[in-house]
C-alpha cells in the first residue's frame, strides 16, 4: 500500500522506502512531489479544477496545445484531448478512417489498419483491434475489426502488407523505435524512416503512438526525432503530464484537419467527445512538466544516464539466468528466456526485488526498467544491482540448481 512519493521512491504504509523502477508505469518523468508541478496543480485549484471543452476552452489548454505543436514534429499543427494512451489512439484511429471517409471516391474503400505484430496499443476495442499480443487481445477477436499485421523490423514484410492491402489500408500504426509491452522489443536502425517513405508511397497515413516512448523516454524528446520522420498522426499520453494526472493528446497534420471542415449539414464534424477531455488540473500540470524540461536541462542531462546504464547492464546481459538485454534509451527489458509459465518466474523476480527496496514489473518473464528521467546515477547503480541480485534469488528459489552450477 503506497501512501506516499517523493523524488524516485515509493513510500509504503509501513514507511517502507522504494525506488521506482518503473516511473509508476512508465509515466513519472521529473520524480514525485515534484515542487514545480505540484505548485502548479495547487494554483491551478484556486481557479477552477474542471469545465467542459465542448463549447468552451480555457488558457491552460490553448497554451498546451501551443507548445505541443512546437515540440512536435514539423507540420503536426492540431491537437485533440483525451484522458489516456488507449483513447488518443483511439482517436488517431477514427480520425484516420473518417478522413479517408470524408475524401471520397476510391478512399472509401480504406477502411482497415496496418499494425506490427506483437503491438501494443491500448486496451479499448478500436486500439485492441490494431493490437498483436494474444495474452491481451485474443479473448476479443470476434468483437475487433479488420487489420493486417507486418513482422516488426522487417521492411521488406511491411512494404508486403502495404502493397498487397494497398486500396483498403486507412492508416499504418506503428509504436516508434520500440515495441514496449512486447518487452522492449527495438527496432533496427532506419525501420522507422522506412515505414514513412512506404506509407507516401501506398498513400496509407502514418500513425505513430508515442505514449510510452515520448517525453524523453528513448533520449530524445520523441522518438520520431531520431530517425526525421513526420507522422500524420501522433498519439500523446503518459509523460505527457510529468506522471501526474490523465491526459492525452493526439496531434494531425493541417491536411488531416481540412478533412473534417465543411458547412454544417454535411456533418464533416469528428464527434468524439471526453467529460474530462482537456482538464485544466491535467494541463497546468503538463505545462509544469514542459517548464521543469527547460529548467532542469532534463534531456541534456540524460545522455550520461542513459550511457551508465548501458555499462550496468553489460554484466545483467552476461548472467547466465538471462537470454538477453533489449533497451532503447532508458527503455529496458530483461529477458530471462523461456520458462513454464505456472512458475512465474518474473513475477518471483519483482517480489525480491520489492524486498531489496525496488518496484519494478515483469511483462510476462521480461523484467522491464524504466526509471523516472530524474533518477540520481547513483540510485541507477542501485536499482540495477537489485535487479541483478533478485534475478540470481527468484532463479535459485525457483530451480533446484542455478545455471552456473548445471552448466
Amino acid at each position: 500500500m503506497i501512501e506516499r512519493a517523493e523524488g524516485t521512491h515509493l513510500i509504503d504504509a509501513e514507511g517502507r522506502r522504494y525506488l521506482d523502477g518503473v516511473s509508476s508505469l512508465w509515466c513519472n518523468v521529473h520524480g514525485h512531489a515534484h515542487a514545480g508541478i505540484d505548485g502548479a496543480v495547487r494554483e491551478q485549484l484556486e481557479r477552477v479544477a474542471h469545465s467542459t471543452m465542448l463549447g468552451l476552452s480555457h488558457p491552460g489548454a490553448a497554451e498546451l496545445a501551443a507548445r505541443l505543436v512546437e515540440l512536435a514534429p514539423p507540420g503536426l499543427s492540431r491537437v485533440f484531448y483525451s484522458e489516456s494512451g488507449s483513447t488518443a489512439t483511439e482517436i488517431a484511429l477514427k480520425m484516420a478512417f473518417q478522413y479517408q471517409q470524408q475524401r471520397g471516391g476510391q478512399h472509401r474503400r480504406r477502411t482497415a489498419f496496418a499494425h506490427l505484430r506483437h503491438a501494443y496499443h491500448g486496451d479499448t476495442i478500436g486500439s485492441v483491434s490494431v493490437g498483436g499480443i494474444d495474452l491481451f487481445h485474443a479473448t476479443y477477436r470476434p468483437l475487433l475489426f479488420r487489420a493486417h499485421s507486418a513482422e516488426a523490423g522487417d521492411v521488406d514484410d511491411l512494404e508486403r502488407v502495404l502493397s498487397t492491402h494497398e486500396e483498403e489500408l486507412a492508416a499504418l500504426i506503428v509504436e516508434p523505435l520500440v515495441q514496449g509491452a512486447a518487452g522492449m522489443l527495438v527496432h533496427p536502425p532506419g525501420y522507422l524512416r522506412a515505414a514513412r517513405e512506404l506509407c507516401d508511397r501506398y498513400g496509407v497515413l502514418l500513425i505513430c503512438d508515442e505514449v510510452a516512448t515520448g517525453f524523453g523516454r528513448t533520449g530524445t524528446m520523441f522518438a520520431c526525432e531520431q530517425e526525421d520522420v513526420a507522422p500524420d498522426l501522433l498519439c500523446l499520453a503518459k509523460g505527457l503530464t510529468g506522471g501526474y494526472l490523465p491526459l492525452a493528446a493526439t496531434l494531425a497534420t493541417e491536411r488531416i484537419y481540412d478533412g473534417f471542415l465543411g458547412a454544417p449539414e454535411e456533418q464533416r464534424t469528428f464527434f468524439h467527445g471526453h467529460t474530462y477531455t482537456g482538464n485544466p488540473l491535467a494541463c497546468a500540470a503538463a505545462l509544469a512538466s514542459l517548464d521543469a524540461f527547460e529548467l532542469e536541462r532534463t534531456l541534456e542531462r540524460l545522455g550520461p544516464k542513459i550511457e551508465l546504464l548501458g555499462e550496468l547492464l553489460e554484466p545483467v546481459a552476461a548472467m547466465a539466468e538471462v537470454a538477453e538485454v533489449r533497451r532503447c534509451g532508458t527503455m529496458t527489458g530483461i529477458d530471462l528466456g523461456e520458462h513454464d509459465a505456472a512458475l512465474r518466474l518474473g513475477h518471483r523476480v519483482t517480489l525480491a526485488a520489492r524486498e531489496r527496496g525496488a518496484i519494478i514489473r515483469p511483462l510476462g518473464d521480461t523484467i522491464i526498467l524504466m526509471p523516472p528521467l530524474s533518477i540520481s546515477e547513483a540510485e541507477l547503480r542501485k536499482l540495477v544491482a537489485i535487479t541483478a541480485e533478485s534475478i540470481a534469488a527468484a532463479y535459485a528459489s525457483t530451480y533446484p540448481t542455478s545455471i552456473a552450477q548445471a552448466a
